[in-house]
């Protein structure tokens, strides 16, 4: 979203996506788009101030789940450690008992 100078005058623009492209749409000049420019950024304030707090949700969900990524991850290493001792071998990603 933009103001633009052109001839003198102020034009008001609005950026879109469009098929993988930025096109530039025409909003207007004058009172009218002052208001629509207001509005828009009251809207981009508001989508800000939701991505931030998705965020700070996101970092406190992965603090929260960290140590139980540790965990399954101790897990995981003692399971193919058991398996290993108790004679099975791997080949292509599955334990297959070893042969006598």
């Amino acid at each position: 979203m933009a103001w633009e100078r052109r001839g003198g005058n102020l034009y008001y623009y609005r950026c879109e996506r469009e098929g993988g492209r930025v096109r530039k749409r025409y909003v207007g000049t004058g009172e009218q788009a002052e208001l629509i420019a207001h509005a828009d950024a009251n809207l981009r304030l508001a989508r800000e101030q939701r991505q931030a707090r998705e965020g700070a949700e996101l970092k406190r969900l992965q603090a929260l789940c960290a140590p139980l990524e540790e965990f399954s991850e101790a897990a995981g290493v003692l399971a193919r450690a058991h398996l290993v001792a108790s004679g099975y071998r791997r080949r292509k990603g599955e334990y297959r008992r070893a042969r006598a």
